[in-house]
């Protein structure tokens, strides 16, 4: 396939805000693809290599994409960062480069898709002394070959900045029209995904095999399955309006969620962002690698402990687990437990179709099996009523706990989906004045005063998972250290767009732009009408949405969650509805 016709589809996505007009160019791209590299595409679609769980990434520094392109261009390296000055991205400083090249060098060759792609994937796995040279000649090879449009977006593909508005929701949706003829069948898509996390696979599938090979995918060992979700509720009556009779109520842990797989002696541990994380916990690792579980998927919460006291620590301190260098020193000074509250795959069978109830008695065994005092049951009790349910809530808040998880008991576990299953019940919930609110960042305008060269507000948004858009709720501008402001227009950088992004819905204009995909913790005094906002418009009020009054950064950068598990828009009105509710009392 040649690699132009992705270019055409790549530039015409480029061009739009409209979600509709880019999964009519993603169908038209996926009905011209070849069968055999549908898997590819899809990949390259998604600005990746292979599924996120695999951990493939191309390592090139920007300055090694210079070395490259001023061998590919012939140009000097000033003149080369001069044009990069003016274009602030390496994928049309790559384009303006190679438009620069003497014209009488040879005309580039047709560029396939499938030589990009395995020219990329040799860069990613090549390691050792000297690989950076061998890497640098790599891309100047390709890019020799390449048109100076073709150009751009190799580079994109390298850097990670290829930024086209596409979600996860919204390739299933083009698969299904594109290969069924209708979006009706996306739900199996999505049922397929869920249990795989690998959208490659999944239309490679549905492309050769058909709809029905695509129903029988099924949880596979060392492929995270999407995790399960709960619904948020306000107060601890109005979880009983959703339980009925009897539930299980859970701890719930200020820590990082993990999902563990154990197979032949290897163990894999995995985010809620399905990113391979094994080499943060290699103590949790070694545990579980030394036991006697076989062909196991079971899932728990990794919380840092005071040793002194056995008190849970929050979630910041556990953040100095991720790195690279210094593991033994960090195991050392950030001891951690490992507390197991779900069970996937025991035995080699599946249980995620089990009744809860039925799924804690096979983790009362796992755990026994284990037989390490660092790997726990989460501490759980059953509650028939709002009298004890609050008297669990008050002895997990002095246990150092956020709140508590209660799960009806006959329910199954539904990989990716979000429910009144679980209900997820949090301690600031119960005051009229704060709640604690995961929101993602998607714009922000210029700092002035001590703020110059920073960011002096950034714009929040909650999720809308109907329409699969992210509805703004807030500008915040408190909270913020000078190194939080620092790091965020460093990291937020790397998400900077021209215009606004396809799936941001927002009335209000900003200095810049981002892809969704920093989720940031914020505090606020109550939830109030606004005819700006756009979270909630006309749920409440004709012409209303809802925002924040008085929202400050908690100073917690959500790194653990996806852009789609941030706040719900529906848990804003709940919310609103709940305040109202409690001043009227």
């Amino acid at each position: 396939m040649e690699f132009s016709l992705l270019v055409d589809a790549f530039e015409q996505m480029e061009m739009t805000s409209s979600r509709l007009r880019l999964t009519d160019h993603l169908v038209s791209l996926l009905r011209m693809t070849p069968t055999d590299i549908i898997e590819k595409v899809v990949y390259l679609i998604q600005g990746k290599l292979r599924p996120d769980f695999e951990g493939i990434e191309i390592g090139m520094a920007e300055k090694m994409i210079l070395r490259s392109l001023a061998q590919s261009s012939g140009m000097g390296m000033t003149a080369l960062l001069e044009i990069y000055r003016d274009t602030g991205d390496l994928g049309n400083l790559a384009k303006e480069a190679m438009h620069h090249k003497d014209q009488t060098s040879l005309m580039p060759q047709r560029m396939s898709v499938e030589r990009v792609y395995s020219v990329l994937y040799e860069i990613a796995g090549t390691t050792g002394p000297r690989s950076q040279e061998y890497k640098i000649r790599l891309v100047s090879s390709i890019i020799n070959e390449s048109s100076p449009r073709e150009s751009r977006y190799i580079i994109k593909f390298i850097m990670g900045s290829l930024r086209l508005g596409i979600a996860d929701n919204t390739v299933m949706d083009a698969l299904s029209l594109a290969f069924t003829g209708t979006k009706t069948n996306r739900v199996l898509l999505e049922n397929a995904y869920n249990v795989s996390s690998d959208l490659g696979t999944v239309a490679r599938i549905l492309a050769t095999e058909g709809l029905d090979a695509v129903e029988k995918i099924s949880i596979i060992l060392f492929k995270p399955v999407r995790p399960m979700l709960a619904e948020r509720a306000p107060t601890i009556e109005d979880v009983f309006h959703q339980v009925k009779g009897s539930a299980a109520a859970e701890f719930k842990l200020d820590g990082e969620r993990i999902q563990v797989h154990k197979a032949n002696g290897r163990v894999e541990l995995f985010s809620r962002r399905l990113e391979k994380i094994t080499s943060h916990f290699p103590d949790i690792s070694t545990i579980i690698a030394g036991s006697k579980l076989s062909d196991t998927i079971f899932e728990g919460e990794v919380v840092a402990i005071d040793l002194d006291t056995l008190n849970f620590l929050p979630f910041q301190v556990l953040m100095h687990r991720r790195r690279k260098h210094g593991v033994d020193e960090a195991i050392k000074n950030y001891p951690v437990y490992l507390n197991v509250f779900d069970i996937l795959y025991y035995d080699g069978e599946t249980k995620t179709h089990l009744p809860y109830s039925d799924r804690r008695k096979i983790i009362e065994r796992l755990v026994s099996v284990i037989n390490d005092h660092r790997i726990l049951l989460v501490p759980q009790t059953v509650v028939q009523d709002a009298k004890s349910l609050s008297n669990y809530m008050s002895k997990a808040i002095e246990a150092g706990c956020e709140g508590i998880m209660v799960k009806q008991l006959e329910s199954e576990y539904r990989a990716g989906a979000r429910g009144y299953a679980w209900i997820k019940l949090k301690r600031e919930y119960g005051s009229d004045l704060t709640d604690t609110l995961d929101l993602v960042i998607v714009g922000a305008l210029y700092g002035r005063g001590r703020r110059v060269g920073r960011y002096g507000a950034l714009l929040l948004a909650a999720y809308d998972p109907k329409t699969d858009t992210f509805k703004t709720a807030s500008k915040v501008g408190t909270g913020f250290t000078d190194k939080h402001l620092a790091d965020f227009y460093n990291s937020l950088g790397r998400h900077l767009l021209r215009h606004k992004h396809p799936r941001v819905d927002a009335a209000i204009q900003m200095d810049v732009w981002f892809e969704p995909k920093i989720v940031i913790e914020i505090v606020a005094s109550e939830i109030t009408l606004s005819p700006v906002h756009t979270a909630g418009m006309n749920a409440i009020r004709e012409k209303y949405g809802l925002a924040l009054r008085f929202p400050k950064f908690t100073g917690k950068i959500r790194d653990d969650k996806n852009a789609e598990d941030a706040t719900k828009v529906e848990e804003l009105v709940t919310l609103y509805s709940q305040q109202k509710r409690t001043i009227q009392r």
